[in-house]
C-alpha cells in the first residue's frame, strides 16, 4: 500500500524585533513625519512597544480623523527612512534557513505594511517562502491556517495569542517588547532567549 507523503513542515515567523530589529528606522520614519506634521510624538516610546498594528500608534498622538492619513503619509516614508538603519536580529536568516533545510517553508505573517516588509527581507537577504503583511495577534491566525503552519515564532504576547488561534505551537523569543514571564503568563508553548538557538531546538521538534 502506497504511503501519503507526510506533509511539509511550514513553519511562520513574526517580522518586527522577532528577524529584523526595525527600531533605528521606524524612529527615523516617525520622526519625519512629527517634523512633517508638526505633532509631538515620543519615537523612544513607540519603538519601546513594537508590535500591535500601525493604527494603534497613530491614536496615541493625532486626533481619531486624522488617523488614517498620518498613517499613509508613514508608511510613503517608510522605505526612505526605514529599511537602510534597519538589522537583522541574531540568528534571523538561520531560522529561516534552518526550516528549509528541513524541506519545510518558512512563511512571515507581519502586522507591518506588506511591501515595506518585503523591502525589509530583500535587503536584509532573508528569504523567507512567504510574506503575508497587515494581519496582527489572532489576525494571523488566518494566514497560518491557510499556509498549514505548525509552529509559529514571536516576540510579542499578540504572536502568542495567533499561534494558538491557529492551533499552531507558539514559540516566543524575548527579544522583544514582552519579557519571558509574559509570554509564559500568555502561554507560550516554548520560550528561547533568541533565534541563535532555533535551529537547533527545530530539529529536535521535527524529529519528534
Amino acid at each position: 500500500m502506497d504511503l501519503m507523503p507526510s506533509p511539509t513542515l511550514t513553519v511562520g515567523f513574526d517580522l518586527d524585533m522577532t528577524l529584523i530589529d526595525s527600531r533605528p528606522g521606524i524612529k527615523v520614519a516617525y520622526e519625519r513625519l512629527a517634523a512633517e506634521t508638526g505633532v509631538y510624538i515620543d519615537t523612544d516610546l513607540v519603538v519601546s512597544r513594537l508590535g500591535p498594528p500601525l493604527q494603534d500608534e497613530m491614536r496615541n498622538w493625532f486626533p481619531a480623523d486624522a488617523v488614517e492619513a498620518a498613517c499613509d503619509r508613514y508608511r510613503a516614508l517608510y522605505p526612505d527612512t526605514a529599511i537602510t538603519p534597519t538589522t537583522a536580529l541574531p540568528g534571523a536568516r538561520e531560522a529561516v534557513q534552518a526550516v528549509q533545510a528541513l524541506g519545510g517553508r518558512a512563511m512571515v505573517v507581519t502586522a507591518k505594511y506588506e511591501p515595506n516588509a518585503k523591502l525589509h527581507l530583500a535587503h536584509l537577504g532573508i528569504d523567507a517562502d512567504v510574506l503575508i503583511g497587515g494581519l496582527w495577534a489572532e489576525g494571523k491566525a488566518q494566514a497560518l491556517l491557510e499556509h498549514g503552519a505548525r509552529v509559529y515564532v514571536g516576540d510579542h504576547t499578540g504572536d502568542v495569542r495567533g499561534a494558538h488561534a491557529a492551533d499552531a505551537l507558539s514559540v516566543a523569543v524575548t527579544t522583544g517588547p514582552c519579557d519571558e514571564e509574559e509570554l509564559r503568563a500568555a502561554g507560550a508553548d516554548v520560550i528561547l532567549p533568541d533565534l541563535t538557538v532555533f535551529p537547533a531546538w527545530l530539529r529536535t521538534f521535527a524529529a519528534a
